[in-house]
């Protein structure tokens, strides 16, 4: 290499935004496998890089010994001073070498670094932007389709749309500029993997938020969407400014921004509610279009019981209960729905029992159970606790009975000596006389 090869290196790390530290040292470091390969050399050798002008200098690294044991390894003192008169006994020695042809193999062998490190910083640099757009949408163009994926211009990068992210009632033709959401962003040795998806609930979000500018300035607010992609979303949203109305704003004048998410949605319809704090109207507003006449909800349980007219009962289940089961998981509420002379012929407890309200009983008598139960057995260990002291006093009373006879004991023997006493002294009185 030569002092060109540095200025064009240097060129190329600016171009491509690389390291050249980095790309030196890996050029270092291949150059040393290289000198060891070809040469078929097993010496430990060094190999120094002038940034500078290019220069290359490899030298074979030796210990300093007495008595050489190992050629590979070793080099005697008297060498090593004719190399260098610095050296001492057991420093390590740098034995300048001058292979053959090695000029040629350092070429090719920087050519490569520098080839695998530009892909590297490529890879590394699509990652990073890609990494940080995940969840977000982007535009790309449709190239082909196999049995399983579709295959997406990214204009960097292509992109994948597997199956299980693909809706289907949509169709991929070649050459087709669709929206998608990065799903996900994967690394790997070769360049990343694009996770694309068409069925996502956030790329509708991403959709509104690109045509309503509202949503993007925090005015109005999506608080949950419930969507089976390719047929029917339901969304739910509300304004933070009472002077503008949510749900006209993401309709737009005569429909223009609702219609453009669903041109490019190929036709799924989308239901736009309001969302609402009392439970009640907000499960009336997520069955919409269908009329309500009664909800009725048990908030410990999430679950409510909605009376419909006879007329209204289909439109508000919708076609194979998709629109009961979207209100559902928008709302996050079970939601049994009958019509009005349904309801009329059903007693308390199956209401009850609708609402889960008897779980609520079955619970509270299980607890009540629990504790009378527990009840008991403090009144038995009260019992036990009693008779121990009956016990305990029965004890002391006989211990009491026994002081006292022992006591009694006493008392006639201090008697006994009494008598004996004045007797004995009577008896010397009468002596005396």
């Amino acid at each position: 290499m030569n002092n060109d090869f540095m200025l064009a290196l240097d060129e190329l790390c600016k171009e491509k935004n690389l390291d050249k530290a980095t790309i030196l040292d890996a050029l270092q470091k291949a150059l040393i496998k290289s000198y060891q390969k070809n040469y078929d050399n097993e010496e430990n050798v060094d190999v120094i890089i002038d940034e500078e002008t290019g220069q290359i200098e490899v030298f074979a690294l030796k210990e300093v010994v007495d008595e050489v044991d190992d050629t590979i390894t070793e080099i005697s003192l008297k060498d090593a001073l004719e190399e260098n008169s610095s050296y001492h006994l057991g420093d390590i020695a740098r034995i300048k070498l001058t292979p053959k042809n090695f000029g040629r193999v350092a070429a090719q062998t920087a050519r490569n670094i520098v080839i695998q490190k530009i892909r590297d910083a490529q890879r590394d640099s699509l990652y990073g932007e890609y990494i940080e757009r995940a969840n977000e949408m982007i535009t790309g163009t449709v190239q082909r389709q196999d049995k399983y994926n579709v295959y997406v211009n990214l204009d960097k990068i292509e992109g994948v749309v597997p199956i299980k992210e693909q809706v289907p009632t949509e169709e991929y033709p070649a050459n087709a500029k669709m929206k998608f959401l990065i799903k996900e962003v994967r690394n790997s040795s070769k360049e990343p993997q694009i996770v694309l998806s068409r069925s996502s609930q956030d790329l509708i979000t991403r959709l509104f938020e690109l045509e309503v500018p509202e949503i993007t300035d925090g005015i109005i607010e999506i608080y949950s969407l419930a969507r089976e992609a390719g047929s029917r979303t339901k969304m739910a949203v509300f304004s933070n400014d009472e002077g503008i109305d949510a749900v006209g704003a993401c309709i737009g004048f005569k429909g223009i921004r609702v219609n453009s998410i669903v041109e490019e949605l190929q036709g799924e319809k989308i239901d736009i509610i309001n969302f609402d704090k009392d439970i009640k109207v907000f499960i009336s507003n997520a069955l919409s279009p269908a009329d309500i006449i009664e909800v009725l909800v048990n908030e410990k349980s999430k679950k409510s019981l909605v009376v419909v007219s006879s007329d209204q009962l289909s439109l508000a289940i919708g076609k194979e209960g998709q629109n009961a089961r979207l209100a559902a998981r928008l709302t996050g509420w079970k939601i049994d729905i009958k019509s009005s002379e349904e309801y009329e012929s059903l007693s308390q407890e199956e209401i009850d029992e609708i609402l889960g309200l008897n779980e609520i009983d079955e619970e509270a008598s299980e607890v009540a159970d629990e504790d009378d139960a527990l009840d008991d057995e403090d009144i038995s260990l009260d019992l036990d606790e009693e008779n121990d002291d009956t016990e305990d006093d029965l004890i002391e009373d006989s211990e009491v009975e026994e002081i006292i006879e022992e006591e009694s004991d006493d008392t006639v023997e201090d008697i006994a000596n009494i008598d004996s006493t004045v007797k004995a002294y009577e008896e010397d009185e009468s002596n005396e006389d």
